[in-house]
């Protein structure tokens, strides 16, 4: 993975190199459809598994639903941005409807409300002010934050194991040792081999169910939310969520497709406005809020995704997986392996907070630690306000001398 070593500094640098943005035909002709592509496509699922079955199982909301959008627009992405940009849920939103479980009605009033805010801030051109004001110091304090806790994430589903059995951290232990191994390796697809054995796996754990194979279609309907609703949806799941949507899944994931795609760094503007997008046309139907995370590249990445051709594999197997399958998947993911997802999300975690080797500076590291610091012992938007604040008071102090 290329990252760029920055001066010293203390705002983002929004300049890009290299060559101008592509168009959508050549993005179209610049996709690839190999077996590394698809295993690339795979990466980011240690995160949108346990997340969407949570989501699915505690609030009633229709898996099929929700895979189909994502899909269509994993599809979207890959065209749009010609990158594997990801199609991930909104953490908090879905952390917070799991937690306190929200109503369908109140979870697509807080991703309509996410989805017209972003929507607004990309549009209007307001989010790339924002961009030349925040410090890239905090930038990779974000992704060194969230891509820790991301890892610890997956310690600590792999903690919950027994020490030996079909699914276990012995499992974990010789499955990371392996990823090790081939982590420069651009041939063997091992994320797609870690998605096959715990389907395996799975199958194996799952007790029979000779009717979980039947084809379902899923239940799309119009959701209108009440005055409360709304209401809960932005208090609960909104306003927590509008920070961290903000820096990860816009400022820091442009930031980061720049250091993985020398010269083609996507721009906040339009992040911003596809994800505002994204959240408008489909949370009305039952689709979970969805954004473009740092994260979910930066594993997608790590796993061999290199085009959007891995994005537009991914989409079509989500729609199909959706419209036909989703009884059986909800079945299955019951029972997918957690020594497996949390290898997936440990090495996805790493991936995404290795950029922040860059700041080398005192100027760039100390706001970067303090801002990890407010992150992991707090939440993200903490964490932001923290290195703000180390940033102002540093340069003041400066100023002083």
């Amino acid at each position: 993975m290329g990252t760029n070593t920055q001066p010293v500094t203390t705002t983002l640098d929004t300049t890009e190199t290299g060559n101008p943005p592509q168009s959508i035909w050549q993005n179209i002709t610049g996709m690839r459809f190999t077996l590394m592509e698809f295993s690339g496509g795979l990466g980011d699922l240690g995160t949108f598994i346990p997340l969407t079955l949570a989501l699915a199982l505690v609030t009633g909301m229709d898996i099929g639903v929700i895979f189909i959008f994502a899909g269509l627009f994993n599809i979207i992405a890959g065209i749009f941005f010609g990158l594997p940009i990801p199609v991930q849920p909104m953490k908090t939103i879905t952390a917070v409807a799991i937690a306190e479980q929200l109503l369908p009605a109140e979870i697509a009033a807080a991703g309509l409300i996410m989805g017209a805010v972003l929507f607004l801030l990309g549009f209007t051109g307001w989010v790339e002010k924002l961009e030349r004001v925040i410090p890239l110091a905090v930038i990779r304090g974000i992704q060194l934050g969230v891509g820790l806790k991301l890892a610890g994430k997956g310690l600590s589903f792999i903690a919950s194991t027994p020490v030996t059995g079909i699914d276990s951290m012995l499992i974990a232990v010789v499955l990371g040792g392996v990823t090790l191994l081939l982590m420069n390796n651009n041939r063997l697809p091992m994320a797609l081999f870690l998605i096959l054995l715990g389907t395996g796996i799975a199958v194996i754990q799952a007790p029979s169910n000779a009717g979980m194979l039947q084809i379902h279609l899923p239940q799309l309907a119009l959701i209108l939310p009440t005055t409360g609703e709304w209401l809960n949806g932005l208090f609960q799941g909104a306003l927590p969520q509008l920070p961290l949507s903000l820096l990860n899944s816009v400022l820091a994931v442009c930031v980061l497709s720049g250091d993985l795609f020398p010269g083609r760094k996507i721009s906040t503007k339009k992040m911003s406005t596809s994800i505002g997008i994204m959240n408008l046309l489909s949370c009305w139907f039952g689709a979970m809020p969805m954004c473009h995370g740092s994260g979910g590249l930066a594993a997608q990445y790590r796993f061999g995704a290199r085009t959007g051709g891995s994005m537009v594999m991914l989409g079509v197997g989500k729609v199909v997986v959706g419209l036909f399958f989703g009884a059986a998947v909800m079945h299955l993911l019951q029972y997918f392996p957690q020594s497996i997802l949390g290898t997936m999300l440990l090495f996805a975690g790493i991936e995404l907070a290795m950029p922040a080797r860059d700041q080398r500076h005192r100027e760039q590291y100390l706001p970067m630690l303090i801002t990890v610091v407010g992150i992991i012992g707090v939440n993200t938007a903490i964490g932001f306000l923290m290195g703000i604040a180390t940033v102002v008071i540093m340069k003041y102090a400066n100023s002083r001398k």
